[in-house]
C-alpha cells in the first residue's frame, strides 16, 4: 500500500498513484509568524507565486522573510492524488511536489526578485532529490499562474543556466508548468521553521549569484 520498495525519485503513473480523498485535509486557521487567515485566495493588489525547492520547511521560512511577501503555506502539488496527508506524498505514489505557495505586493517585491530567490536558494541540478532528501516530492519547480510569469520563469531558467555553465555546473532539471491545483499541508507543517526554531532545514544553494537582471534581492 504504501510503496515500499519503490524507487521514490521514478515518477508515478496515474494509474498508479493513490487514490486520495475529497475531503481537504485539516490544516492551521492563521499564519503562525504574522497572525493572518491563512487562506489560497488572492487578496486584490496581490498575486499569487508558488515553487518547489526540496524540503518545503525551510523553503517557507526563505520567502516570509521578503519584504513585500504578505502570506506564505506550504503544501502538495503537481501530482495525482487528490487531498494527499504527508505519509502518502512520501511514499511515491501521489506524484506531488512540496511547494510553498506565496502571496506577494507587486508594488513592493517583483516576481523577478522572488526568481532570485529561488534560484539562488537551492540546487536546481539535482533532479528528483535536494541534498540528501531524495524523491519526487524534492524536485525543483516554477509553478505560474499567468503568461508573465511564464515568461519572467523561462528567461531567468536561461540566464541561470549560462552562470552554471561558466562555472562548469551542472543541467537545470527545474520544470516550469502551470500552477497546478494546491492541496494544503498538515497543521504542524505551516510555519514549521517559526514554531520549531532547531528543526531540520535542507535548503543549500550552488553558491552562484542569479544574474543582475532579474531584480533586486
Amino acid at each position: 500500500m504504501f510503496g515500499f520498495g519503490r524507487d521514490k525519485t521514478m515518477m508515478v503513473g496515474e494509474g498508479d498513484a493513490l487514490p486520495g480523498r475529497i475531503a481537504r485535509i485539516a490544516t492551521a486557521k492563521s499564519h503562525f509568524v504574522n497572525g493572518a487567515p491563512l487562506t489560497d485566495t488572492v487578496p486584490p493588489g496581490q498575486e499569487a507565486a508558488m515553487f518547489g525547492m526540496g524540503c518545503f520547511w525551510g523553503v517557507e521560512r526563505l520567502f516570509w522573510k521578503i519584504p513585500g511577501v504578505e502570506l506564505t503555506m506550504v503544501g502538495y502539488a503537481g501530482g495525482f492524488t487528490p487531498n494527499a496527508t504527508y505519509e502518502e506524498v512520501c511514499t511515491g505514489r501521489t506524484g506531488h511536489n512540496e511547494v510553498v505557495r506565496l502571496h506577494f505586493d507587486p508594488a513592493h517585491v517583483s516576481y523577478d526578485a522572488l526568481l532570485t530567490a529561488f534560484w539562488e536558494g537551492h540546487d536546481p541540478t539535482q533532479g528528483m532529490r535536494q541534498g540528501n532528501d531524495r524523491g519526487t516530492q524534492y524536485r525543483s519547480g516554477i509553478y505560474v499562474f499567468n503568461d508573465a510569469q511564464r515568461e519572467a520563469a523561462v528567461a531567468s531558467k536561461a540566464a541561470y543556466q549560462e552562470a552554471l555553465d561558466a562555472r562548469g555546473l551542472g543541467r537545470i532539471t527545474t520544470e516550469i508548468v502551470s500552477a497546478p491545483e494546491f492541496y494544503f499541508a498538515e497543521e504542524y507543517h505551516q510555519q514549521y521553521l517559526a514554531k520549531n526554531p532547531g528543526g531540520y532545514c535542507g535548503l543549500g544553494g550552488t553558491g552562484v549569484t542569479c544574474p543582475v537582471g532579474l531584480g533586486a534581492r
